[in-house]
């Protein structure tokens, strides 16, 4: 099992940038396909960023294309989410999740919620107008 620890939340104004953290714990973090999620305030949970085991592929939901990166650092054990020209709509709490993949598919990206059984808390990220 993976522990997932998210952090680089906080307020900011609109056109500003934050980078999230997620850093994982446990078993071995190169072995998992990871994705950022987040959810407003009364919406449903929905996909943000997708990255593959492997580190080579990646997928984002249209609204954030050309604003977000998401990378990883398989040495430190962590994910990121470089969030860039940010918007007050993107305001939501953020949260990392985990798939343990094996290596024949390492290049798949996941966008389904039920695509990942192991989650962060989520860290709230308000984007101010």
């Amino acid at each position: 099992q993976v522990q997932l620890v998210e952090s680089g939340g906080g307020l900011v104004q609109a056109g500003g940038s934050l980078r999230l953290s997620c850093a994982a714990s446990g078993r071995t973090f190169s072995s998992y396909a990871m994705g950022w999620f987040r959810q407003a305030p009364g919406k449903e949970r929905e996909f943000v960023a997708a990255i593959s085991r492997s580190g080579s592929f990646t997928n984002y939901v249209d609204f954030v294309k050309g604003r977000f990166t998401i990378s990883r650092d398989d040495a430190r054990n962590t994910v990121y989410l470089q969030m860039n020209s940010l918007k007050p709509e993107d305001t939501a709490v953020y949260s990392c999740a985990a798939r343990e993949v094996a290596a024949y598919i390492r290049n798949n990206c996941y966008q389904r919620i039920s695509d990942y059984p192991y989650w962060g808390q989520g860290t709230q990220v308000t984007v101010s107008s």
